[in-house]
């Protein structure tokens, strides 16, 4: 009972966007298709981030992946979808080592702190917006708003089952260091 109950508070925080002003969206990778175009959840992401630079919410987008099982780099499929877009590449700042949330976080922080900047807007799942929150928060970014990407399939449920284990790690983690 207490797992449906935090899937389902993590579903509502979610799905919940936050529409804020911030210096970059953070968009962590995903699966890129095996023709090397993004997934169509992953197009998700990056056109929810997209949309938040086109509204002026922010001034650069990072994208952070790795290269995956079929083969491509997935930041870099990102940025070449989000320049086909008409985002100025100079715009779109990309990190090859995203592997995992917690490396995408540390290596944005990295990114953004190296040209001036310090606030973001998390951009994903709705299931995977709250770790990737608190992982831009514990890395020291100001985390202004958050924006989930508009593609639903039936592993969501599988994904956010995951990630209530995940989030439940994390604060055990946290709990425990010094």
């Amino acid at each position: 009972m207490a797992l449906l109950l935090a899937a389902a508070v993590l579903t509502a925080v979610g799905l919940s966007d936050r529409l804020a002003y911030a210096d970059a969206a953070v968009v962590p990778g995903n699966t890129v298709d095996v023709d090397g175009t993004p997934s169509a959840r992953l197009r998700a992401r990056l056109d929810a981030a997209l949309r938040m630079y086109r509204e002026g919410r922010c001034e650069v987008i990072v994208v952070s992946g790795a290269t995956g099982v079929e083969g491509w780099d997935e930041a870099a499929v990102m940025k070449d979808y989000l320049v086909q877009q008409g985002v100025p590449a100079d715009r779109v700042l990309q990190d090859s080592s995203g592997v995992n949330t917690a490396a995408t976080a540390r290596n944005t922080a990295l990114l953004l702190q190296q040209r001036g900047y310090r606030s973001v807007l998390a951009v994903s799942q709705f299931f995977h917006v709250p770790r990737l929150r608190m992982l831009l928060a514990r890395e020291g970014l100001a985390v202004e708003g958050y924006v989930h990407a508009d593609h639903f399939e039936l592993r969501d449920v599988y994904a956010t089952l995951r990630e209530v284990a995940a989030i439940s790690t994390l604060v055990l983690r946290t709990i425990g260091s010094p």
